[in-house]
């Protein structure tokens, strides 16, 4: 059997992901929070800008969380977890802390989830394109030889 080489989400890496959606914010003129997060949804690396909203940290981890739980962006729940959406009421399972609005994505090594990042204080616009930015390091890192 042929064993799966994958791209692991640690510290250092994760801080750059950070700065990286730090910068971005900075060009929006947005304040956020940004997590990162292992494949277990476990906390890696977080910051928060000066003057960012006291909800950040907590929305920022969770939209990570929620990215890897489920394998998908968190913008792309909002509508199945809508009424009459397939997923309707998942927003209040696990106490909570699943997040369903933009911020949050997975983060791919080949066919599974390694890591999320989330982020929280713009709008959800900016907060989808600073967590862009963190993913885009990573799959630079994912693609190096």
């Amino acid at each position: 059997m042929a064993r799966l080489t994958l791209t692991v989400v640690d510290l250092e890496l994760a801080r750059r992901m950070c700065e990286a959606a730090r910068a971005t914010a900075g060009r929006l003129g947005a304040l956020v929070s940004v997590a990162v997060v292992d494949a277990g949804g476990h906390l890696v690396a977080f910051e928060r800008m000066d003057g960012a909203e006291i909800a950040g940290p907590a929305l920022a981890r969770d939209k990570a969380y929620t990215a890897v739980a489920h394998r998908i962006a968190t913008a792309e729940l909002g509508p199945l977890v809508a009424p009459g959406g397939d997923l309707v009421g998942m927003h209040s399972a696990d106490g909570g802390r699943y997040v369903c609005f933009g911020g949050g994505l997975p983060l791919w090594s080949g066919e599974r989830v390694v890591g999320g990042v989330g982020v929280s204080g713009g709008t959800a616009e900016q907060d989808e394109t600073c967590a862009e930015a963190a993913a885009a390091l990573f799959l630079v890192e994912e693609t190096r030889p």
